[in-house]
């Protein structure tokens, strides 16, 4: 396995279990996320059980290598949906559990969503891009 081949499948893991993880507390724990779903999504608590669910199915894609690539755009396509939920939380400062997040948490989040989109592709083999060699 090459370094590049090596280093996608460390952060394929890394992946899959950071969305295990948040698609369990979407289900377990609903209230935080249902508080930054914007108003203008209808039956948050119902979507926030359905995005939980999806995590964990695009979780459990990434791991097996025929759906990977079903997975990683699943998954693209979910941090694309959800961004307007961070925005949310930023923009009217939704303090979750008595905190406040701040703009120090706020900006980076939402400055890095593109690149979770982005590793969401390329772990799931979609593209190959920056890294692929140029052929002329």
């Amino acid at each position: 396995m090459n370094r590049t081949a090596w280093i996608r499948t460390a952060f394929r893991v890394l992946m899959a279990l950071f969305y295990f993880g948040a698609g369990v507390l979407h289900v377990k724990a609903p209230s935080g996320f249902v508080a930054i779903t914007p108003d203008w999504v209808p039956f948050p608590h119902q979507v926030v059980l359905f995005t939980g669910i999806a995590e964990v199915a695009g979780a459990i894609g990434l791991c097996i290598p025929r759906f990977q690539r079903a997975a990683g755009v699943g998954l693209a396509l979910y941090a694309l949906c959800v961004w307007p939920a961070n925005f949310n939380h930023a923009l009217n400062d939704i303090i979750i559990g008595g905190q406040d997040l701040g703009w120090a948490y706020h900006g980076p989040r939402l400055a890095f969503q593109p690149v979770l989109i982005w590793l969401a592709l390329w772990v799931g083999n979609v593209t190959d891009w920056p890294f692929a060699k140029r052929v002329d």
